[in-house]
């Protein structure tokens, strides 16, 4: 199962507000000996985002999906959903009884009491509507849920309860998927010699190690190393140290230095 993340809303692709999902899951998941395989960040257009939905549902990858949940206008993600998969929106008798507990609180702090046909309170009981069958998440911020059908996830955009429920769908629906904590990666700082001159050797090494992937990432502005190449492999931890051995062994043979030797 590959894992992706879709962070949605314009204000992200505008430079309004600064993305801080892709760090975070990103280290929650290597936390747990998980890696991230793809992300996208979509605007608030909800066909566009139907036709990505569609792939992600279809894929069946593990996908997290950030923003878009909320019941304004330009909110989307819920409807999207649902158009996706084809299904009617539904209040959730859960996400119902979540948001009406929350929206009593709000209403004691205030010394009032919560009117159940308020236009106020109708619009709160939107966000919990989500497309037929699907389970919720729980937000431990406010109590207003996300929701998940399949192996698609739904959280607000705020990273204060996104974050939480990122780890709680990790920990609680796929644990299994957790792998024990290892080194992931090992590279070696090149120099002198240019990434034309490695890229046979990155071929022979990958195929003759076919759990491991080779990396090459040049850099010619380096304030400790200056032009130099990160090479390494990363993969099945089985092979990790032959076919870091058989790299190293390559590069020393092609006469290009070796500096700094990095684990991960």
């Amino acid at each position: 199962m590959k894992i992706g993340l879709i962070i949605i809303g314009d204000e992200i692709l505008s430079g309004k507000r600064q993305d801080k999902h892709l760090v975070k899951f990103i280290e929650l998941l290597a936390a747990r000996g998980m890696s991230l395989d793809w992300a996208q960040y979509l605007g608030d257009d909800r066909e566009h985002l139907i036709a990505q939905l569609k792939l992600a549902f279809a894929s069946g990858d593990l996908v997290f999906c950030c923003g878009g949940i909320g019941a304004t206008p330009d909110d989307h993600t819920r409807q999207a959903a649902a158009a996706a998969l084809g299904r009617e929106l539904s209040l959730h008798p859960q996400a119902r009884e979540l948001i009406w507990q929350r929206i009593s609180e709000m209403a004691q702090e205030k010394g009032e009491t919560a009117d159940p046909d308020q236009p106020d309170t109708l619009r709160r009981l939107e966000m919990g509507m989500f497309p037929a069958g699907a389970e919720i998440i729980p937000n431990a911020f406010n109590r207003i849920p996300g929701f998940s059908v399949g192996t698609v996830y739904f959280a607000p955009g705020f990273p204060v309860m996104a974050h939480p429920m990122m780890e709680w769908v990790l920990d609680q629906r796929h644990a299994d998927l957790h792998r024990a904590l290892g080194r992931l990666e090992l590279s070696m700082i090149v120099q002198s010699t240019m990434e034309s001159m490695l890229t046979p050797l990155m071929e022979t090494v990958e195929a003759e190690f076919p759990g491991i992937k080779v990396f090459s990432l040049p850099s010619v502005d380096h304030p400790e190393w200056g032009r130099h190449i990160e090479l390494g492999v990363k993969g099945d931890a089985a092979q990790l140290d032959a076919a870091y051995a058989a790299l190293k062994q390559g590069v020393l043979q092609t006469g290009a230095s070796i500096g700094t030797e990095l684990v991960r």
